[in-house]
């Protein structure tokens, strides 16, 4: 497993390319960008903070792989990153304060992460103490005796028993044998905390409904299950028991200050014009919101203060009819790396489906495989099919290798619901299959335009 510093942006760019074609670019300036925030940690405290994020503008058409680049980078280095649309802060009702909501989702993402991490790391002792539990249950402890030497035979006896039934255990001979459990009900969080850090009406709402169900006490339930379920149940229970909460947050937030990513897609449409009234009135008022966001501003949430000043802002939009100068001076300044996409071309889709690591065509085969059919692509199939998507994306709107996705739902719609079905093991797609079942649908523009 690579470590942090193993994370050169070579290293981080070749990643990248397994799952992205192109864009070489774009993924220089994202992988740059991470790594400067691990050079940041060797640097000298007295000198670290005044060194911030070099946030990026990510400029492409639709479908070019601006919001892959984000959603792979984050979980290459396992980092929080939590996504927005600008355009929800445009919308009628919008209110400030919501701007704020990025970085409290980012730091549940960040807890989120955090929690499973640490739940990972104490699964194995948290079995252990599990299936002592059940052991408990196979062979409770015998009353104690006031003979000492009673005492010490009955100790003996107890353990060996025991060891049996632990062999036993361990090699599933006992899993469908019924014991009766008591089952812990979850616990919320601290009583009333979550109310104040509550940013809206909604959020308000859910944390009322868990105050009240924090409220009286805890009555545990008995239940009959199999020592399997057991096991299963009872390992969760003891996870959640070996798990500081406390110090999860702790680690969460400084997570979520440090390694932190919000990327925010639609920048574009919340460029302002010089035009004072209407929505423009509300798209500069976003802008202003996000900006001392971006800047570096302290954040109220449920689980404490959040400091943005080193938190990576990646914006993506296809400003098709706007530019980066269209946004406010101030906000222009806090992303100084600007990044053009290129649109993707015929050989490009080729590679998206044939060179990618989890590609469309690797995904399907998978899928089919569950019925017991190998899906085969042929060459020229592939060529076809690249062909065709690249001819809607012209005569429609232009949408990138999400175009894909359609044209692949549409060829292999009937395969899909008869698949269960049929006798073949075996079904090939060629170059005339594809055109048999897309032609005639990309021949009639208004049909094309509802189904592909």
């Amino acid at each position: 497993m690579m470590t942090e510093s193993d994370m050169t942006p070579r290293v981080i760019t070749k990643e990248l390319d397994k799952h992205i074609i192109g864009q070489v670019d774009g993924k220089k300036a994202v992988a740059i960008a991470l790594r400067n925030r691990w050079r940041r940690q060797q640097v000298d405290p007295a000198f670290r903070d005044e060194i911030t994020p070099k946030n990026i503008i990510l400029i492409g058409p639709t479908g070019c792989g601006k919001t892959e680049i984000a959603r792979r980078l984050a979980k290459l280095v396992k980092a929080p990153l939590v996504k927005v649309e600008a355009t929800k802060y445009t919308e009628i009702g919008y209110v400030g304060k919501d701007v704020e909501n990025m970085v409290r989702d980012l730091v549940e993402i960040a807890i989120n992460l955090v929690k499973d991490e640490e739940q990972a790391r104490v699964t194995v002792k948290a079995r252990e103490n599990a299936i002592e539990r059940v052991l408990d249950l196979l062979a409770p402890p015998p009353p104690s005796h006031t003979d000492p030497e009673a005492e010490i035979t009955q100790a003996e006896t107890e353990s060996t028993t025991r060891n049996k039934l632990k062999h036993l255990l361990e090699d599933g001979k006992l899993s469908e044998r019924q014991v009766t459990i008591e089952t812990q009900p979850g616990s919320g969080g601290e009583l009333g905390l979550e109310f104040f850090g509550a940013s809206n009406l909604e959020e308000m709402q859910m944390n009322i409904r868990d105050m009240f169900k924090n409220i009286g006490p805890k009555k545990r339930k008995q239940k009959k299950v199999t020592v399997r379920e057991a096991i299963e149940m009872l390992t969760k229970e003891e996870v959640s028991k070996l798990v500081d909460m406390e110090s999860i947050t702790k680690e969460a937030i400084h997570r979520a200050q440090t390694q932190g990513i919000i990327f925010i897609d639609e920048f574009d449409k919340i460029c302002g014009s010089d035009h004072s009234h209407g929505a423009e009135v509300s798209r500069e008022g976003v802008q202003r919101d996000i900006l001392p966001i971006v800047e570096g501003s302290t954040v109220h949430t449920k689980h404490g203060l959040v400091k943005t000043d080193h938190v990576l802002f990646i914006a993506s939009g296809a400003f098709h009819s706007s530019k980066p100068s269209d946004l406010m001076p101030e906000l222009q300044g806090r992303f100084p790396i600007r990044v053009e996409l290129k649109p993707l071309t015929q050989s490009d889709f080729n590679d998206i489906l044939m060179k990618t690591e989890s590609s469309l065509i690797k995904q399907y085969k998978e899928l089919l495989k569950a019925e017991g059919i190998d899906i085969v692509f042929k060459d020229d199939a592939i060529h076809e099919i690249c062909a065709m998507a690249v001819t809607i994306n012209e005569q429609n709107e232009n949408i990138g290798a999400r175009r894909l996705h359609t044209v692949l739902e549409t060829l292999l719609e009937e395969v899909s619901f008869h698949a269960p079905d049929m006798d073949l093991k075996t079904y090939t797609i060629d170059k005339d299959y594809v055109r048999t079942k897309l032609a005639p649908i990309i021949e009639d523009q208004d049909l094309s335009k509802y189904i592909l």
